[in-house]
């Protein structure tokens, strides 16, 4: 029926009441003990003054901050790494092929950044010959600016990860393309496999791709573990935030905080390692490098961009934001259902590679399995699949053994599309 509420309302409702319950119940300093971890620790290396200046530069490379303007007016921080700490070039006379790194969600380009320079993966591909840059995301600590609008304000954070995919990666995109004149190898981790796939899909930027490397891909997540995922989205607790006004979604605020740990205590959860709650057990993380993450991340987003992942969970499809009624969902789109996104539609000789863990909770292996049955008429000397058993989501940005076990394939799989 035209106008009909698509969210159960009694859902709602009771998310409502647990989120004001806890609103008003929290003590600030218990809501920040979710991601407490650093207590009693000495202070940790942050970006505050720039993610090339903090963790770049210190290591010897050249890095330059960008500022990329969306078409709907947010400013978006990148980083460009010209070149290797040796300066050695890629061959071909030196010219350098782009690499464009995207991060996942709630975090920023700064989690490739975490480890020693030797194991960081910009690092890993500027000494292997490429030109490397970082994106960061609207609403990240690095692109909460915008032309007209202000974080403070609720339109600021009016947008999901669509906006993403029609707008903060065309943007980038050009701004490589203008500069470099080439095409641009892809990578992406968690979220920033989702806007790729999304991306590519639609056919707006897939001409300006050399090819694409998606390390933990999520696409479609019925199947994720994460227990504390599943219960909020199925709980429509993002939905509920947003009725309350909530249009920022900051993980390292009293209300989330406290949110977190209701959920830990309904599950019977420890979540004192909340990183494994969330992702999975990651086999191959050091205790100072999780540290140094809790410094900097997570980042905020939207909330409307949390709903539009929650819809993806309980939907089990992939597609454009829901408004919650035909009628709102005519008048956005034309049509009562949201349009969905054909990742089949691919071009099928655009190089792939994929690579996924067996402890992921997160990008599940059901889902990931689901995900590449979509590229079964992908052109077959294309498309690459690396499973790595013992890895979670996170060891693919942080894990001490990710060089050996999943960049140098990378490397060499960009390489070969030269």
């Amino acid at each position: 029926m035209a106008g009909s509420v698509m969210v159960p309302s009694v859902s709602i409702g009771l998310a409502l009441c647990i989120l004001i319950f806890f609103a008003l119940s929290l003590k600030p300093l218990e809501a920040r003990g979710t991601f407490g971890r650093l207590a009693g620790k000495p202070p940790q290396r942050t970006a505050a003054g720039g993610i090339c200046a903090s963790s770049v530069h210190i290591y010897g490379y050249k890095c330059e901050e960008h500022d990329v303007v969306t078409q709907d007016g947010y400013i978006l921080n990148m980083q460009r790494i010209p070149e290797g700490r040796t300066g050695a070039g890629a061959g071909g006379g030196g010219k350098r092929q782009p690499v464009l790194i995207q991060h996942g969600i709630l975090v920023d380009g700064m989690s490739w950044l975490l480890n020693p320079a030797d194991q960081n993966l910009p690092l890993i591909l500027a000494d292997q010959g490429f030109e490397v840059w970082m994106g960061n995301t609207r609403g990240t600590r690095f692109s909460r600016r915008h032309k007209y609008l202000d974080p403070s304000q609720r339109a600021f954070w009016n947008w999901s990860w669509d906006e993403l995919v029609s707008y903060d990666l065309p943007a980038m995109f050009d701004h490589i393309h203008g500069l470099t004149g080439q095409k641009i190898h892809y990578l992406g981790h968690s979220l920033g496999t989702l806007i790729g796939f999304a991306s590519f899909s639609e056919k707006g930027l897939v001409d300006k791709v050399r090819s694409a490397a998606m390390l933990s891909p999520v696409a479609y997540l019925s199947h994720m573990t994460t227990v504390i995922g599943n219960i909020a989205a199925k709980s429509f607790l993002a939905e509920a935030t947003s009725i309350l006004g909530w249009a920022e979604f900051n993980p390292k605020s009293g209300l989330v905080g406290g949110f977190i740990k209701a959920i830990c205590l309904k599950a019977g959860i420890d979540c004192y390692d909340l990183l494994s709650v969330i992702t999975g057990k990651n086999c191959c993380l050091n205790a100072s490098t999780i540290d140094l993450f809790l410094a900097n991340e997570p980042q905020s987003t939207s909330t409307k961009n949390m709903i539009h992942l929650a819809q993806t969970v309980r939907d089990k499809e992939l597609r454009k934001y829901n408004y919650g009624s035909s009628d709102r969902n005519i008048k956005q789109y034309g049509q009562a259902i949201p349009p969905a996104y054909n990742i089949s539609a691919i071009p099928h000789d655009l190089p792939l590679f994929f690579s996924y863990g067996g402890l992921d909770s997160l990008a599940d292996v059901k889902d990931v399995e689901f995900l590449l049955d979509q590229f079964k008429y992908h052109d077959i000397d294309k498309i690459n699949v690396q499973f790595v058993k013992d890895y979670a989501h996170a060891d693919f940005i942080m894990g001490v053994t990710a060089k050996d076990v999943v960049y140098n394939q990378v490397a060499t799989f960009f390489k070969r599309q030269a």
